[in-house]
């Protein structure tokens, strides 16, 4: 039987890869950076998942400090920085950085929380598509 606490996490960590796959979806729309830096809509989609990605790290973070530490390989306070930053900077987000991270960080993400949702016993069909509550 799962704890509660382990629900969740589960729960959040679900949050988080729903939003990486989101955002991949919207990616896939553009073939390169070039295209990216002209599309509004994409970059409107992007951020936006981003944002509850980081929501959702931070979830997992002061809802269970010792999880959390316990995965160090997940930078969680990063993801968290990035949310505050894209969130309090909304005019002054650096594009480039955005696509960096979505092209080259994202993907390593995706792979690290779909293995600790594995190791939590939530697999791809347990998760919902259900946003934070905020």
């Amino acid at each position: 039987m799962k704890r509660k606490r382990d629900l969740r996490i589960a729960d959040y960590l679900g949050h988080m890869l729903d939003a990486i796959q989101r955002i991949e979806t919207y990616i896939q729309t553009v073939p390169d950076q070039s295209a990216f830096l002209s599309a509004a809509i994409v970059q409107d989609a992007v951020i936006r998942n981003l944002e509850v990605v980081g929501e959702a790290a931070n979830n997992v973070r002061t809802a269970d400090p010792d999880f959390a530490s316990k995965y160090p390989a997940i930078p969680w306070d990063l993801i968290y920085g990035m949310r505050n930053r894209i969130s309090h900077g909304y005019f002054d987000i650096n594009l480039e950085v955005v696509w960096h991270t979505v092209k080259d960080d994202l993907p390593k993400l995706h792979l690290e929380i779909t293995a600790l949702l594995g190791l939590l016993g939530a697999g791809p069909q347990e998760q919902h598509e259900t946003p934070p509550k905020l």
